[in-house]
């Protein structure tokens, strides 16, 4: 019995090492293709890596070296550079590019600017909250020359979402409409301030002076 069973193990595994051969044979295009897939997927994503390595590594140093540029008084070299950068859509150098080119006064034209800003908020892969600063820097830029509605709509996002830059949007509109001695308006924004948990202290602290020096009525 002992040996009737050592022969049926071994029947049942030249059947099993059949099966599988016959498997390979049959199925043999069918594996080859899977397999070539399989590498040019590995290729690809790999030639990937390295062109993305290779492309961040050349915006650096076209940023570094329109850096350079504007130090040696050649502004309009810098301007063409930092633009490009930001219209390559960099999560890094993209909104450095467009700083520099703000701090800097280096662009007169504010729709040039703001057609900057939205490549960054509308088309550029960002951590959300990266994008809630650009967002209110955006605000920021143009709060001196806005009207009430144009600045609404751009904060309009910020001030529904739970940011940890909500407070600051809050604070900007609360100052703008105090700017234009609409108190009711911006009592309403200082007060919201007030009522967000996440609200930054700094700012807390400063509505608070507002609300109770210029706004106790």
């Amino acid at each position: 019995d002992l040996s009737m069973d050592e022969d049926l193990a071994i029947i049942n595994k030249n059947t099993r090492n059949e099966k599988i051969k016959n498997f390979f044979i049959n199925n043999k295009k069918l594996l080859l293709s899977i397999s070539t897939v399989l590498i040019l997927i590995l290729l690809s994503f790999y030639s990937y890596k390295i062109y993305k390595d290779g492309h961040r590594e050349w915006l650096s140093n076209k940023y570094n070296s329109a850096i350079i540029e504007h130090k040696n008084g050649n502004n309009s070299k810098i301007v063409l550079e930092m633009k490009e950068v930001v219209k390559d859509k960099d999560s890094t150098y993209s909104p450095l590019a467009l700083y520099y080119l703000i701090d800097n006064n280096l662009i007169d034209n504010k729709d040039e600017i703001n057609n900057l800003f939205d490549i960054l908020i509308n088309k550029t892969s960002l951590e959300t909250e990266i994008k809630n600063l650009i967002i209110y820097k955006k605000a920021l830029y143009n709060a001196d020359s806005s009207n009430e509605s144009e600045l609404l709509d751009i904060l309009n996002s910020l001030i529904n979402s739970k940011s940890v830059w909500k407070s600051h949007a809050l604070y900007l509109l609360a100052e703008y409409f105090y700017s234009k001695n609409e108190k009711q308006k911006s009592k309403e924004f200082f007060n919201q301030i007030l009522s967000i948990e996440n609200a930054n202290p700094d700012i807390i602290k400063e509505t608070q002076k507002r609300l109770n020096r210029d706004l106790s009525e």
